[in-house]
């Protein structure tokens, strides 16, 4: 059974060490002396337990806060109830609390300017930010801007036409008498991961279409990209850079749909394996020279700021690699797989990082494989409940739970989520890590309870 023993140092600082299956991917310093630091965290899902929980583990944390965390943070930092989209709210508490470095875990923060509003005043200049600048962050707020910036610097990925909702009468034409079958259909915004549809026939893909144009995924979808269809197995690689150099780290694949075979809608993502067995060295440096070089080239041709994650949603289309979609954090749940196999001091790297000295650091990497598996609630992606009970968590046995949709009720964890907890194992295979991932999944219990039992189904 996985011991995780969570220490207080005089400090007040919470450190981690966990033993068995986690022990041998604990932190590995390189050449940094150790610099304490308050470090904020924004967010409150898995990818930021996950975090807290890695960053928890770093020499060079004294202080952990996140905003505004789950009940799972709140046991490896202390958890602050701040909108992380509220720009001046997060900067007053920079300033109360002597912060140092702000990691900023979901996608909603870094599209509406936290990098711009922390760097423009003289009093929060000077802290580091882990993550790119606004005009950085339209790689993901804009999927229209995104495929041009592909195309402009000659990065591999679909073909495509936008539509604007004043002219939807454009679009409609084009998907009744020119889209080639199937199409895929993505909101322009954000969308929580849900605004991409592929459509099989024409009467679907006016249908959704016109849906979408009407505000389906509210102003995000005023504007939709419509690209074509890639054939092919999908797969995430995670770039950290510090806007000069860059690091490739542990790379995963992920599971979007609800049903098992990849099957129904989409979701944020049911489940991940890291790393997929399909990539080889020359599939990955066609990645590399073709889709990393390219896209940091062109963040630097724009002098765009970037410090931070480039999330590459990629498709090995026959040998080559394609690029679906940019994301500028990381994956969720794929970070669940990826930080767990990361043998760096993650504080260490984000230093490296806000120094402009990336280039001289080494990604160490566990040798095992990782896999998580979601436990939603039932109906999700559509209506669900919330408030019920979750039983169980002590019978998890060599497995760490990464909570998301939780909170704390009169000392109950109760669901407050569609995507409830992620259940993430190490073993030597992947389908050794998904044996045990599955047992833990079927230990836990709450009502309604539903995961994919076929994670890794096609590898």
């Amino acid at each position: 059974m996985v011991v995780v023993i969570f220490i207080k140092t005089k400090s007040a600082a919470p450190t981690c060490r966990a033993s068995s299956i986690f022990a041998a991917p604990q932190i590995t310093c390189q050449k940094s002396p150790v610099k304490k630091m308050k470090i904020l965290l924004l967010g409150g899902g898995g990818r930021e337990h996950a975090f807290a929980w890695k960053i928890s583990q770093s020499l060079h944390c004294s202080k952990l806060y996140i905003a505004p965390g789950n009940p799972g943070t709140a046991v490896l930092g202390e958890n602050v109830p701040i909108d992380p989209e509220n720009n001046a709210a997060v900067a007053d508490f920079v300033l109360e609390k002597g912060i140092q470095m702000v990691v900023v875990g979901p996608e909603a923060p870094l599209v509406n300017g936290i990098w711009n509003y922390l760097k423009r005043y003289p009093s929060t200049a000077h802290v580091a930010v882990i993550g790119p600048s606004m005009q950085g962050a339209k790689l993901e707020g804009s999927k229209a801007y995104a495929k041009k910036f592909m195309r402009d610097f000659k990065i591999p990925t679909a073909g495509y036409r936008e539509f604007f909702a004043a002219r939807s009468e454009l679009a409609l034409n084009f998907l009744r008498k020119k889209a080639t079958l199937p199409i895929v259909l993505k909101a322009d915004g954000l969308a929580a991961g849900k605004g991409v549809v592929i459509c099989q026939e024409r009467d679907e893909a006016v249908t959704e279409m016109t849906e979408m144009l009407s505000g389906k995924f509210g102003g995000a979808s005023r504007k939709v990209v419509v690209e074509e269809f890639l054939s092919g197995i999908e797969f995430s690689v995670f770039v950290l850079t510090d806007g000069d150099s860059y690091k490739i780290l542990p790379v995963a694949k992920d599971y979007k749909r609800i049903g098992e075979g990849d099957t129904g809608p989409n979701t944020g993502g049911m489940g991940a394996v890291s790393p997929p067995p399909f990539l080889d060295a020359e599939m990955m440096k066609k990645v590399e020279e073709r889709i990393v070089k390219p896209t940091i080239a062109g963040l630097k041709f724009r002098k765009i700021e970037y410090q931070g994650f480039i999330f590459l949603g990629l498709i090995k289309v026959g040998e080559d690699p394609f690029v679906i979609e940019y994301n500028v954090r990381m994956g969720d749940p794929e970070t669940e797989v990826v930080l767990p196999r990361l043998k760096n001091d993650l504080v260490e790297l984000f230093i490296a990082v806000n120094n402009r000295q990336l280039s001289n650091m080494k990604i160490e990497e566990d040798e095992r494989a990782a896999t998580t598996i979601i436990l939603a609630s039932g109906g999700y992606p559509g209506d669900y409940p919330k408030g019920k009970p979750i039983k169980g968590l002590d019978r998890v046995e060599d497995s760490i739970v990464f909570q998301a949709g939780t909170k704390s009720v009169d000392n109950q964890l109760v669901t407050s989520g569609g995507r409830v907890m992620a259940v993430t194992s190490l073993g030597k295979t992947f389908q050794e890590a998904l044996a045990i991932s599955n047992k833990n999944a079927k230990a836990i219990e709450f009502d309604g309870k539903y995961f994919r039992g076929d994670i890794g189904f096609d590898l």
